[in-house]
């Protein structure tokens, strides 16, 4: 599988991620924000294998993401002041 590939699977399950977070009434959700949360711990660790990164895509909840996004809110706001 090619960098290109794997890319656009990865892109593909997190819109997916996205569509599903919509059908419950997160309305605004994107794929790339899915792909934000996911991965904002890879960047301690690094990139995991990509059967993790799918496992992370697949398993994310409402609530874990509801939450990084309050945390970044937050962290933003605290920025700014």
């Amino acid at each position: 599988m090619t960098d290109e590939q794997m890319n656009r699977m990865i892109e593909e399950l997190c819109d997916s991620k996205a569509e599903e977070f919509r059908l419950i009434g997160y309305e605004r959700v994107t794929g790339a924000d899915v792909w934000e949360c996911v991965s904002d711990k890879y960047h301690k660790k690094g990139m995991p294998p990509l059967y993790e990164v799918v496992n992370d895509i697949l398993s994310l909840k409402v609530t874990q993401f509801m939450n990084f996004i309050t945390l970044n809110m937050y962290r933003g706001d605290m920025r700014k002041g």
